[in-house]
């Protein structure tokens, strides 16, 4: 155990599951999994409705201030963690550790439905909502329900006048790319 200085039987318990990797608290939401309550607590607020944080550069919106802070690093030129392999950098080094699995060939996380497997737990798990039938993104505008936040976002570009992907021929833009 590590001379932490904690002087409470609780704080020496979570210490522990910190250093064992015992995730005994799940969010009820996505079902990821946390160490420490207060850790799954905080990660809630990004279920909710609840996003006092903004991006001073872009307005994204944040439940978690350390979450905003990261996000900031990414309309900086400031990456200074490099992949060892393709020498990709990054702003976040929790970034380029995931970044860095793809390498190595490595897809450990299996889905329970079609076997399919990934390099990251957090694509599995968004990948198994598809099975679940669980619709957890709602459009802000229509309420349509998705199972994938990104489908979402990109239906979202529907209500608005952003058409980012264009033709490569003809130029016109549209909300989705087709290659």
């Amino acid at each position: 155990m590590c001379n932490e200085g904690l002087n409470h039987q609780r704080d020496i318990e979570a210490q522990q599951r910190e250093h064992t990797g015992q995730r005994q608290y799940a969010c009820n939401v996505c079902e990821k999994t946390f160490s420490l309550k207060s850790n799954m607590k905080r990660h809630q607020l990004i279920h909710s409705d609840q996003h006092p944080y903004a991006c001073n550069v872009c307005k994204k919106t944040f439940s978690d201030k350390s979450a905003m802070k990261r996000h900031q690093l990414m309309h900086s030129d400031q990456r200074p963690y490099a992949c060892n392999v393709c020498k990709k950098t990054f702003s976040q080094k929790s970034d380029m550790k995931r970044h860095e699995v793809i390498h190595s060939g490595q897809r450990p996380y299996a889905c329970n439905v079609c076997k399919k497997t990934f390099s990251d737990k957090s694509d599995m798990k968004r990948h198994e909502l598809i099975h679940s039938g669980q619709r957890p993104y709602a459009c802000n505008v229509c309420k349509k329900t998705f199972s994938q936040k990104s489908a979402m976002k990109r239906h979202e570009l529907r209500h608005s006048d952003q058409r980012p992907c264009a033709c490569n021929v003809c130029k016109k833009h549209s909300v989705r790319s087709r290659t």
